[in-house]
C-alpha cells in the first residue's frame, strides 16, 4: 500500500479533467432541487449510494484484475442509460489514463475507457487495493460534486467540507462494500439507477451555455 499513491488518485488537482463535469449537479441546480447546503446534502447522499457504489465497484474490480477491463467497461455501458453520461464518463477515462501513463507503466485497456475501470487500473499500477480504489471513487463521487456547488450556487466552502466530513463515513462503508463484490461476475455486479441524473444529463448536452460540460 502506498497512502501518498491513494491521495494522488483523490486528489482533485489530478489533471483527469473531473473538474469539468459536475456529476449531474448542474441540471440538478436549474430544475430547483439543489439550493443550498441541505439539498447539497440530499444530492450527494443520492448519488454515493447509486451511481458510487457502481463506480466503486467497478473500480475495486478493474484493480482486482487488470485483464477483465474489457467486460467490466461493457458492464459499465449497459448501467448508464444516459448517451450524455456515458461520453463524460469516457471523456474522464480518457484524461485520467492520459495523466496515469504520465505517473506508472499502464497495460493496454483500450482507448476511452469509463473513468471507474480507467481508475482501477491505475491504482493497481500504483500498487494499490481493490479496497483502497473502492475508497478513491466512492470520495470523487461528493467532491467533485461539491466543489461544483461551491462555483454554481456561490456557497460557503466552510460548510461545503464540514459537508463532505460528515459524509466521509458512508464513503467508507459504500468503498467496503464495494470492495467485497469486486470478484463477482460482471452481470451481478451492482446496477444502482438514478433516473434523475440520466433525464437532467440529457436536458443539459442540449443546453448553449453551460459552465460543466456534464
Amino acid at each position: 500500500m502506498s497512502l501518498a499513491a491513494l491521495l494522488l488518485l483523490a486528489d482533485g488537482r489530478l489533471p483527469s479533467g473531473g473538474h469539468a463535469h459536475s456529476g449531474g449537479l448542474e441540471p440538478q441546480i436549474a430544475a430547483g432541487r439543489v439550493r443550498d447546503v441541505d439539498g447539497l446534502d440530499g444530492f450527494l447522499r443520492g448519488r454515493l449510494t447509486t451511481s458510487g457504489l457502481v463506480a466503486a465497484t467497478f473500480a475495486a474490480a478493474a484493480c482486482a484484475d487488470v485483464t477483465r477491463g474489457a467486460e467490466l467497461d461493457a458492464g459499465l455501458d449497459v448501467r448508464t442509460p444516459s448517451p450524455a453520461l456515458r461520453r463524460a464518463s469516457r471523456a474522464q477515462g480518457r484524461a485520467l489514463l492520459r495523466a496515469g501513463r504520465a505517473m506508472w507503466p499502464l497495460p493496454v485497456i483500450g482507448r476511452e475507457p469509463h473513468q471507474p475501470v480507467a481508475l482501477g487500473v491505475l491504482a493497481a499500477a500504483a500498487g494499490l487495493t481493490p479496497a483502497e480504489a473502492a475508497v478513491a471513487a466512492a470520495h470523487g463521487t461528493t467532491t467533485g460534486s461539491a466543489s461544483a456547488a461551491v462555483r454554481l450556487l456561490g456557497l460557503d466552502p466552510y460548510a461545503v467540507h464540514a459537508l463532505l466530513a460528515r459524509l466521509a463515513p458512508e464513503c467508507d462503508r459504500i468503498a467496503a462494500v464495494a470492495a467485497a463484490r469486486s470478484g463477482d461476475p460482471v452481470d451481478e455486479l451492482p446496477a444502482a439507477g438514478a433516473p434523475l441524473l440520466d433525464i437532467g444529463a440529457e436536458h443539459h448536452a442540449t443546453w448553449e451555455v453551460r459552465l460543466f460540460a456534464s
